[in-house]
C-alpha cells in the first residue's frame, strides 16, 4: 500500500506535465508558425518479487513472474512538424513554406537559428529581418527606391525600380533529418543540437525542401478541440490516481486501526 502512494504519486506528476504541455499548445495557438508538443512518458523499474521461469522443481518452471512496477515518468517532450494552415496578409516580406524546411536567421553573436515563421519585414537600412531585427540568411537588402517586391516559389528575391528590375539574392532552406532533435530558443526560433543533426541547405524546392508562398504566413498547426479532449484525458487520468492514493490512505487507516 506504500508502494501504491508512491507509484500514484508519479502518475499525478506525470499529468502535472502533461497538462503543462497542453497548456502551452494553447497559449500558442494563434502564434505563427508554431508547432504543437507532444508528452512522451515511460514506465519507472520494476521490482521483480518472483523472476518468470525461475525453477519449481525438477522438471518444472515458473511460466509467468510477478513485477510490481513504480509509477511513470516524463521521457520527452517531442514537436510535431505537421503543416499549419496558410493565412493571407498582402505583406509582400511574408513569407510561408509549404512542405519541409526552415528560414535561417543570423542571431547578434553571429549563430544562425531557425524558424517557421516568415513575418518579415526592412529594417532601417533595407535588410530583410524578422520581428525582433535579426536578419535573414543570407543576408538580402532592399533599393531605397523599390516599388515592389517579387519573390518566387524558389526563392529568387525580385525588385521592381523606377527604371529596371533587379534580383536580389536568393532565400534558401535548412532542413534537418531529426527535426523533432531541435531547442527551442523562445521567440519562435530553434537551435541546432546534436539530436538534430547538421542543417541540410538547399534552394526551396530542391532535395526535398519545400517551396516558398509570398504574402502568406504559415499558422500554428495546434488544433483547439484535439487539445482540448487531451486536457480532458489529462484531468481523468490525474483524477484516477489521486483516488488510488486516497483508496491505498484507507486501506492503511483500516489496517491501522486493526490494534484499537
Amino acid at each position: 500500500m506504500i508502494r501504491a502512494l508512491w507509484t500514484a504519486g508519479t502518475g499525478m506528476g506525470a499529468q502535472q506535465s502533461n497538462l503543462d504541455v497542453i497548456s502551452n499548445n494553447l497559449a500558442n495557438v494563434n502564434t505563427t508558425g508554431f508547432k504543437k508538443s507532444r508528452a512522451d512518458f515511460a514506465d519507472l523499474m520494476y521490482q521483480n518479487m518472483r523472476q518468470a521461469g525461475a525453477s519449481t522443481g525438477t522438471d518444472t518452471q515458473v511460466p509467468s513472474g510477478i513485477q510490481m512496477g513504480h509509477g511513470t515518468r516524463l521521457v520527452a517532450t517531442q514537436k510535431i512538424y505537421t503543416q499549419g494552415s496558410f493565412q493571407s496578409t498582402g505583406n509582400e516580406l511574408d513569407m510561408a513554406i509549404e512542405g519541409s524546411g526552415f528560414f535561417q536567421i543570423t542571431m547578434a553573436d553571429g549563430t544562425v537559428a531557425y524558424t517557421r515563421t516568415g513575418s518579415f519585414q526592412r529594417d532601417s537600412t533595407g535588410r530583410v529581418v524578422n520581428a525582433d531585427g535579426y536578419p535573414l540568411e543570407p543576408a538580402i537588402t532592399i533599393p531605397d527606391d523599390a516599388t515592389a517586391i517579387t519573390i518566387s516559389s524558389d526563392g529568387i528575391v525580385t525588385a521592381t525600380r523606377p527604371t529596371t528590375t533587379e534580383e536580389l539574392g536568393q532565400i534558401t532552406l535548412a532542413r534537418f533529418i531529426n527535426p523533432a532533435g531541435l531547442e527551442s530558443m523562445g521567440g519562435n526560433l530553434l537551435k541546432e543540437t546534436v539530436a538534430s543533426g547538421a542543417p541540410i541547405v538547399n534552394n526551396p524546392g530542391e532535395e526535398g525542401a519545400g517551396t516558398v508562398i509570398q504574402q502568406y504566413v504559415e499558422m500554428s498547426n495546434v488544433q483547439v478541440v484535439e487539445e482540448m479532449v487531451n486536457m480532458i484525458v489529462a484531468q481523468r487520468a490525474y483524477e484516477v490516481n489521486s483516488k488510488a492514493i486516497q483508496t491505498a490512505d484507507d486501506m492503511l487507516e483500516k489496517a491501522a486501526a486493526l490494534k484499537r
